[in-house]
């Protein structure tokens, strides 16, 4: 999975300066969620209003968190999230307890988390996506293994949409599911006001679909450029672009995966169950947020192949091997702020460029120097502290998609968003755009159970319109 780059796309998309890269995306029936860490939050009540950072603005949603809060308790339920509600001191008001107990901290977690709370920091056991049962592992699907985050599960036991979702779907006469095909068009009436058909390429061939409604969730990049594509007469910029908005305000989180070098051995196996929110808002002696802190995906001598950084940062004290063996691995999420000059635009042969700049880079190095200070109370080697490329072995930043959303945002204003408060496209009666497209902004933590429960609140608005007992 880190060496050879298994299940990750042959695409090629270009940067900003025409730069061609690899990007880090998987295509799968279940999309990310078959690679995911499994790790669903909630984004915090405050993320839906408007936020102040030190590099600008991040904009409040058009709908609130009470809103939303119905659809996150009921994607915990579908997605089987383990979590404790009231050890995070930043965590949003739940109407339901969560639907599974929290997972438990292996020892040297359970360790770092006494560290952290005797630091003065409010540890909490991280919401997490699997068919995990503990108190009878004999019959538990999920056995903790250490190929979790960043890998599909071997035993169908993480909370992935294509086990939780597709599955169950495909139970029923009236869903069919195809694949190996790509969307390459979306073609209206001669109006211009709906979508007609859905053209795809598969076998070598061009095939059609048409349908009362039609639902775009091909992930914040290909979704634009679905619609980028599909442009005509009606819609010289692409479907639904009167705004100008198609494609603007990319978002991915400015992110960092490091490791930290224990004093004691980490034979941890499955890592990923703590996290710190101490400084999502605030921190010491700074007045801006900084983001998440929360565990990553136990790394392996493997994972660390080509890392010369890492192999020049600890040579000679420490071998690949020791590294592994005394790694603790966390994984560190700024707030990026849409612009819209990061974009996905498509060119006339069809090529995805993706322009990117980072921002809020200080608030982002704020919160790494906030965890390497703490190094020394947590039983650490205080110094270091160094990058993991695993996630992102190419060292290009913006090929890291895993979090990518906006593109598509939702508003009340047709003027400033491409999508209406229920996912419609504004300029399309038929078209809905449901992923994470829609985000006016990202928050610091990661976007899958956002995204999950805005699917639960579309399909509802679907059902309605489609009448619960015909269509």
């Amino acid at each position: 999975m880190f060496v050879d780059n298994r299940y990750i796309s042959e695409d090629t998309w270009y940067d900003r300066d025409g730069k061609p890269f690899q990007p880090q995306v998987h295509y799968c029936v279940g999309g990310a969620t078959k690679l995911y860490g499994a790790a669903l939050y909630r984004f915090r009540k405050e993320d839906f209003g408007e936020l102040r950072h030190h590099d600008g603005i991040s904009p409040a949603w058009p709908i609130s968190y009470e809103q939303m809060e119905p659809y996150y308790t009921r994607a915990e339920q579908l997605y089987r999230v383990h979590g404790a509600r009231g050890e995070d001191p930043t965590e949003p008001p739940a109407s339901a307890p969560y639907p599974f107990p929290a997972v438990s901290h292996e020892p040297r977690i359970a360790k770092l988390a006494e560290d952290f709370a005797a630091a003065g920091l409010h540890p909490f056991h991280a919401p997490c996506g699997v068919m995990l049962d503990e108190a009878d592992m004999p019959y538990s699907a999920c056995v903790r293994c250490a190929t979790c985050d960043g890998f599909p599960c071997l035993v169908h036991a993480k909370s992935d949409a294509e086990v939780l979702a597709v599955r169950p779907a495909l139970e029923h006469a009236n869903v069919t599911l195809l694949r190996n095909a790509i969307a390459v068009r979306l073609n209206t009436n001669s109006a211009g006001t709906a979508v007609s058909e859905v053209v795809v390429q598969r076998q070598g061939a061009h095939e059609s679909y048409s349908a009362e409604i039609i639902v775009v969730s091909a992930g914040a990049a290909n979704s634009a450029k679905l619609l980028l594509s599909s442009a005509n007469e009606k819609h010289p910029k692409g479907l639904a672009n009167g705004s100008d908005q198609l494609g603007r305000n990319y978002m991915f989180h400015n992110s960092q995966a490091v490791l930290a070098i224990s004093k004691e051995p980490n034979p941890t196996v499955f890592q990923k169950t703590l996290g710190v929110n101490d400084y999502y808002f605030a921190g010491e002696q700074w007045e801006f947020p900084m983001g998440n802190i929360q565990m990553v995906g136990k790394s392996a001598p493997e994972m660390y192949r080509g890392e010369q950084p890492l192999l020049t940062k600890l040579a000679p004290t420490f071998s690949l091997k020791e590294v592994a063996e005394h790694a603790i691995d966390f994984w560190l999420s700024t707030e990026d702020l849409p612009r819209a000059e990061n974009r996905v635009t498509v060119d006339g042969d069809g090529k995805l460029k993706l322009s990117y700049t980072a921002s809020n880079d200080t608030a982002r190095d704020r919160l790494f120097s906030q965890l390497r200070s703490l190094l020394s109370h947590l039983g650490m080697h205080e110094h270091h502290l160094i990058p993991r490329w695993a996630y992102l072995e190419n060292k290009i930043p913006v090929a890291g998609v895993a979090h990518q959303a906006g593109t598509c945002r939702f508003g009340s204003d047709p003027a400033s968003s491409v999508l209406d408060t229920d996912c419609r496209a504004h300029e399309l009666d038929n078209l809905y755009v449901v992923d994470t497209s829609f985000f006016p902004s990202i928050s610091a933590v990661n976007p899958a159970l956002t995204a999950m429960a805005n699917a639960v609140r579309v399909g509802e608005h679907l059902l309605d319109r489609l009448g619960r007992d015909g269509g």
